[in-house]
């Protein structure tokens, strides 16, 4: 029986979640429970804000790895749970509470019962930004363990509880977030001739953008470029002198990302020719696509169907984006829905998994790793 309860650890972890590279009592808590394990084949180092525990293995042959994120996004909770976060307008929207208390579960198990080969759990920051994973890949601290193979999961709110989703190939797209600044001449309303009204350049450009996948992508490619945020101005009467265009950019062929990038800066040098203003683009956080290993992912399709550890069902590529595509771009693996049956999606301030994913999660991969079904 595992000495960790997965389920209070979720919750004392739902109650504090953190922002990326500031996960400070999220840390400390994962080592107070992880400190507390036998540690005969145990070894656990720090990265910054992160965790990566090496489970030495009894007869080991090769080292896999099992990735999990831990920070928390800038929402205000309104589950209305009695474990609610307990840091204003902080909370665990994306699962990641749920993802850390199955790798906390898996490595509980595998303290107690060696597994034959190597196994390294890495607890990362910063998944929703900046981008924990590419600096944790390149550390000196994970590259001292390397796996030869890695995986992960993702909380699905559509999916029920007992039901993973997967697919070999694509899953997951290519993101970037996307930031533009337009800077003009302010000025006063009645006089619009004595200023650079920076409200119309960012409208035109919104309206330009869009052109960018009707016009310059591959139709049998897919593409998504959203301005979710456009700001400027501060009063009615007032010509506005800056605007903010806040937005992402998402393609599900890697080729794809730098030639939507060049039409942008190709239409925002235009936009600032037109209106005679400053421009800067940013692109924020970049994610690489998550393409899972073919053979890997049909072979443990297979194992969880032959077993019936869960209901395997292959599902569509989404143009959801997940830092641990920078992971599998270096090392074979792949990563898998986890059904968690809530009617809130991910991001939304409701958004609570049914915790017996959790149990669901932990019936798969601790016979998956123990009886190595990924070779």
């Amino acid at each position: 029986m595992s000495r960790i309860d997965v389920h209070a650890a979720r919750r004392a972890l739902h109650r504090i979640p953190e922002l990326g590279f500031q996960e400070y009592e999220t840390q400390a808590y994962l080592l107070s429970l992880l400190n507390g394990l036998p540690m005969e084949h145990l070894s656990i180092a720090t990265w910054r804000t992160g965790i990566i525990v090496h489970i030495r293995g009894s007869e080991p042959t090769a080292r896999i790895g099992y990735r999990c994120d831990i920070d928390g996004l800038p929402i205000r909770e309104e589950t209305g749970c009695d474990f609610a976060s307990t840091h204003d307008g902080m909370m665990h929207a994306c699962g990641h509470d749920v993802h850390m208390a199955i790798a906390l579960g898996l490595v509980d198990h595998f303290a107690h019962v060696q597994p034959k080969d190597d196994l390294v759990v890495v607890f990362q920051p910063a998944e929703e930004g900046p981008g924990g994973a590419q600096p944790m890949l390149a550390s000196t601290a994970f590259q001292a363990v390397r796996p030869e193979k890695i995986f992960a999961l993702h909380v699905q709110p559509d999916l029920p509880v007992g039901e993973i989703g997967i697919r070999p190939g694509i899953l997951f797209a290519n993101t970037s977030e996307l930031f533009i600044d337009l800077v003009g001449q302010g000025g006063h309303a009645a006089y619009p001739h004595r200023a650079n009204d920076m409200v119309v350049a960012g409208a035109h450009l919104v309206t330009a953008l869009q052109s960018i996948v009707a016009r310059n992508v591959d139709p049998l490619d897919a593409a998504v470029i959203t301005i979710g945020r456009l700001e400027s101005g501060t009063k009615q009467n007032i010509i506005a002198g800056k605007a903010r265009l806040e937005g992402t950019i998402r393609t599900l062929a890697a080729a794809t990302m730098p030639r939507i990038k060049q039409r942008i800066e190709a239409l925002v040098a235009g936009i600032g020719e037109m209106f005679g203003c400053a421009t800067e683009i940013d692109y924020g956080a970049n994610y690489y696509q998550v393409f899972n290993d073919e053979e890997l992912t049909q072979s443990f399709m297979d194992f969880v169907s032959k077993r019936d550890l869960a209901v395997v069902r292959e599902v569509p590529a989404a143009m959801t984006g997940e830092d641990f595509g920078y992971f599998l771009k270096e090392i074979p693996g792949f990563l898998f829905w986890l059904g968690a049956s809530t009617p809130y999606g991910l991001h939304h301030e409701k958004m609570l998994p049914d915790e017996r994913c959790i149990d669901t999660a932990l019936r798969v991969l601790i016979p998956y790793f123990s009886e190595r079904g990924y070779r």
